[in-house]
């Protein structure tokens, strides 16, 4: 099976500093963001969802809000031809010590639960943080860290303990490189 998991805000949608996407108002898709899920899917990968949503918990917006950016942001794919296999939502703040929010891996374990077969090594994780490159390590995937995000330079990387194993601009060239089966080769 090839399997993309994907942080959404900073990978998918745009990520905005101190604050939350709180309703669909406030969503945006990053430029590029649908032809790079377009070419992965397209290549026959499933595409899943892993993402810290804290401003749940915070009271920053409802489960009804969540689940309203989820299906709005599905339809708009389904419109592209593009299907997404999961979507799978830390709700909790860091305080809150959960196992599910990244770097933790209780994320792709739920995810595991719905999707049988998963083969860690040969999957990908694509975010834009060094949470998502450390819980993606942590769990056995290739990382792609993506500069549209949290992280906006390659510079920021050097003082990381944990790098990623590739860094591109953003998830439409990395979904080039991972479709031209180029997993081995270090950028």
């Amino acid at each position: 099976m090839k399997l993309i998991f994907l942080d959404r805000d900073g990978v998918i949608s745009i990520f905005t500093p101190q604050d939350y996407v709180k309703n669909w108002g406030e969503f945006q898709f990053i430029d590029g963001a649908i032809d790079g899920l377009k070419k992965l899917y397209s290549n026959g990968y499933k595409l899943v969802i892993i993402s810290n949503q804290a401003g749940l918990n915070r009271g920053l917006f409802s489960q009804e809000d969540l689940d309203d950016i989820t299906k709005r942001m599905k339809d708009v794919l389904k419109k592209e031809d593009v299907e997404l296999t999961g979507t799978y939502y830390c709700r909790h703040t860091p305080e809150e010590n959960c196992d599910c929010r990244k770097p933790k891996t209780g994320l792709f374990k739920q995810a595991e639960q719905d999707i049988k077969g998963i083969n860690y090594a040969e999957a990908y994780f694509i975010g834009d943080s060094d949470i998502d490159i450390i819980a993606g390590k942590s769990i056995g995937v290739k990382t792609v860290l993506v500069l549209t995000g949290k992280t906006k330079t390659r510079d920021e990387v050097n003082n990381w303990q944990i790098k990623p194993d590739f860094i591109f601009e953003d998830l439409k060239t990395a979904a080039e490189f991972i479709t031209k089966g180029n997993k081995n080769e270090k950028i």
